[in-house]
């Protein structure tokens, strides 16, 4: 099961541990370290959608760090977790381009709110097309289109395309896709996802889309390209 990626940088080897098994159970893949320079080098290996950022480490500042990749182009949302609770602390974060600041110690539950809300952003998308056999999402536009002629989508039903899209060919935990389209004031049906899922998966075929919505029993679903 492939779902959003997220680096978690943090020293406390407890607390980390912790952190990490929350959001594997959430369903993200995630990666850990406890040193900046292992995070420098993970984020050139491969980019994640989302870095969990603490600021004391022991070989440097990740505030440093943070305001390095900003100036660097980097546009992935970052989650700064830290101590330092102080006002002066938290504009200090958010000016070196923090998408926003958890102050420990925290509820687990409010640190996966806050991650579902960053990955929910723009943003968190990447690259602006995303595109899988002529199908494309513009996370920029919203416009979604099959070998270039627009395809009418709702709201949810593009949010949907756009996660799918994320990663072709891999399978989307249920709950990361939910995560995706729903807000959390929305009130969701134990069978809403399958659904939106249905009414996709017409468009997708009315419009001679050559990819496929897989349901994969007991995971996600998975968008595969049809040759």
């Amino acid at each position: 099961m492939t779902s959003a990626r997220v680096l978690l940088v943090e020293d406390d080897e407890r607390l980390a541990e912790l952190i990490g098994e929350a959001l594997v159970r959430a369903g993200y893949a995630v990666e850990s370290t406890g040193r900046l320079q292992d995070a420098r080098r993970m984020l050139r290996r491969q980019a994640p959608e989302l870095l969990l950022l603490d600021l004391g480490l022991p070989d440097g500042d990740g505030l440093e760090t943070l305001a390095q990749l900003r100036a660097q182009g980097e546009s992935l949302p970052v989650m700064v977790m830290t101590a330092r609770d102080g006002l002066d602390d938290r504009v200090r974060g958010l000016d070196a381009g923090a998408d926003d600041y958890l102050v420990k110690p925290f509820a687990v539950d409010e640190l996966l709110a806050r991650c579902r809300a960053l990955l929910r952003r723009p943003q968190a998308l990447g690259s602006a097309r995303l595109s899988c056999s002529g199908v494309s999402v513009d996370s920029r536009t919203r416009d979604a289109a099959i070998n270039g002629q627009p395809l009418a989508l709702t709201r949810r039903e593009t949010d949907l395309l756009a996660a799918l899209l994320r990663h072709p060919g891999t399978t989307q935990a249920r709950m990361v896709l939910e995560d995706a389209v729903y807000s959390c004031d929305d009130e969701v049906g134990p069978n809403a996802l399958e659904a939106l899922v249905s009414r996709l998966r017409r468009k997708l075929d009315g419009g001679g889309a050559r990819v496929a919505i897989v349901t994969v029993r007991g995971l996600g679903y998975q968008l595969r390209a049809l040759h």
